[in-house]
């Protein structure tokens, strides 16, 4: 079931994507959301790999899609996120490309 962000229609709040990111980490590894951390390292610490990190983004793009169109993560762009905190920052980013520059 899409996260809590669809049943309003005001913009997403930094607050939102990090509580639907980590919200998100937690069921693709079964762990519990104490466990995912802004700090934790995806690959170390949490034990992700690619084809893992790649379901997260397809997760967040279709949870976000709806609301943000165009909302589009680069496959590239994912072997640079380091820690949960990193991949907040750039779901945030891609919502609001000023916020980037």
């Amino acid at each position: 079931m899409p996260a809590e962000t669809h049943s309003h229609a005001g913009p997403l709040r930094p607050d939102d994507v990090s509580r639907l990111v980590c919200e998100r980490l937690a069921e693709l590894l079964a762990l519990d959301e104490d466990d995912v951390t802004l700090d934790a390292r995806l690959r170390e610490d949490l034990d992700m790999d690619d084809y893992t990190l790649l379901d997260l983004v397809e997760t967040i793009e279709a949870d976000l899609g709806e609301r943000e169109i165009g909302l589009h993560l680069e496959d590239d762009e994912l072997q640079e996120l380091v820690t949960v905190r990193d991949a907040i920052d750039c779901v945030l980013a891609r919502l609001d490309p000023k916020a980037s520059g």
